[in-house]
């Protein structure tokens, strides 16, 4: 199938590797949120990935429409917070 796929047209597999790619940006976000003095949206996306990750199995077979709710609501941070910070920290070492 070409193009995209909705929740309810992927396979599980594909649904538990969507909901761990999410938190896994989530992370890379609240890391970003926390250097930048962000604590709040550092401590709301890291407490979002770790739900995601927490009901990955559930989200991925039986809550289906729970799913797309929650992706679409941890794409909503993730993009608000690219939109309010579209440099990304290229390295967390300092100099």
């Amino acid at each position: 199938m070409d193009g995209f796929k909705t929740i309810q047209e992927m396979t599980v597999s594909e649904r538990e590797e969507i909901l761990i790619a999410v938190a896994d940006t989530l992370e890379v976000s609240a890391r970003e949120a926390s250097l930048e003095g962000s604590q709040s949206f550092a401590q709301n996306s890291q407490n979002m990935a770790s739900a995601i990750r927490g009901s990955t199995e559930e989200l991925s077979t039986n809550e289906l429409e729970a799913a797309s709710a929650v992706l679409e609501q941890a794409m909503g941070m993730i993009s608000t917070f690219r939109e309010s910070h579209p440099y990304p920290i290229l390295s967390f070492s300092i100099h």
